[in-house]
């Protein structure tokens, strides 16, 4: 019986929801708002301007959608099954692996910060790859989505890393959509259109954002026009969270750092974008250069991982626990 009452959940449409007709209901999924998840997430005047029904029936059927899909509490034991659909995907590193308590998770924000030539990037081309592996291999068997903000996307790099494991490049290249962000509007609609990806049938289940802070700094700058700025994150960061519990995916994302002159000892820079980033990411790393070309991460922040650090390095193949020759 169980299982027969998920199958409705599953196959209730827009539709059904009250005072969304058809009209309604595909102007809601051209604008990336197609399941019931995203409806119930909605605030009423959000839904009301997207979708140009009243405040009073948009509330009518957001409630609705919240009562289909059952959102309220729960007992921790039924929340642990639901974990259970959650998986990672291997970095290429065992030890970085290990510092991630298994690789990169779905349903999360995974940051990693550090200076020019930390590995970032490098990281963000390998589970760009890895998503791809299956799952025995660590993969995820989906695709990766790269929003690349400063030209830091090499298709060379992909084709050199599949090609030393032995894995086709070609049909590594085109498990990957890359799209090139031209400023912080354009960066927060390409997460929107990853969304009608995700609805078309693509089995999306990584998405890279390279960096994150790039435009916002650009665009913002000043302290006058902190707040703004931090709204837009704020805003940003959300929506890449909200898609990535709905639909179980992983989130990548790189951010920048600056030197802070408070910090007399040791490691004098710390990552841009202030609480927002720090309160919205689920797994922070923070990556810098070690010694003889090795490259360090240490864990600053999660849920549950203890504060730690490991090395790795970056070979022809990817990520690697040791120098190869």
């Amino acid at each position: 019986m169980a299982k027969e009452k998920k199958t409705e959940k599953i196959e209730v449409k827009l539709t059904d929801l009250p005072g969304i007709g058809p009209t309604t209901a595909a102007k809601l999924e051209s604008s990336g708002y197609g399941d019931l998840m995203a409806i119930a997430v909605m605030t009423p005047s959000a839904l009301s301007t997207i979708s140009e029904l009243s405040e009073s029936v948009a509330r009518k059927a957001i409630s609705a959608a919240r009562k289909m899909l059952n959102l309220g509490f729960e007992d921790a034991s039924e929340y642990m099954k639901e974990r259970e659909s959650i998986f990672k995907i291997t970095t290429g590193s065992k030890n970085l692996n290990a510092l991630l308590g298994g690789g990169v998770e779905t349903g999360a924000i995974t940051e990693a910060a550090g200076a020019f030539g930390s590995g970032k990037t490098q990281l963000a081309h390998c589970l760009a790859i890895n998503v791809q592996l299956s799952r025995e291999e660590g993969g995820a068997e989906g695709k990766a989505v790269w929003i690349d903000t400063e030209s830091t996307f090499r298709p060379e790099r992909i084709k050199q890393i599949a090609t030393a494991r032995g894995i086709d490049p070609e049909k590594a290249l085109k498990g990957i959509f890359v799209a090139r962000a031209f400023n912080a509007d354009h960066q927060m609609l390409l997460v929107e259109k990853i969304n009608e990806m995700i609805q078309n049938g693509e089995p999306i289940k990584i998405i890279i954002v390279d960096s994150i802070i790039a435009h916002f700094r650009a665009e913002y700058a000043g302290r006058g026009m902190l707040a703004d700025r931090q709204q837009k994150i704020n805003r940003h960061m959300h929506e890449l969270m909200k898609i990535a519990q709905a639909r179980n995916i992983a989130i990548y994302i790189t951010n920048q750092v600056m030197a802070n002159p408070a910090i007399m000892f040791g490691d004098p820079t710390t990552p841009i974008g202030g609480h927002i980033i720090s309160h919205g990411s689920t797994y922070r790393l923070y990556f810098r250069k070690g010694k003889k070309g090795s490259r360090v991460a240490r864990m600053i922040d999660s849920p549950n991982l203890p504060d730690s650090e490991c090395l790795f390095f970056i070979t022809e193949g990817g990520l690697a626990d040791e120098e190869k020759e």
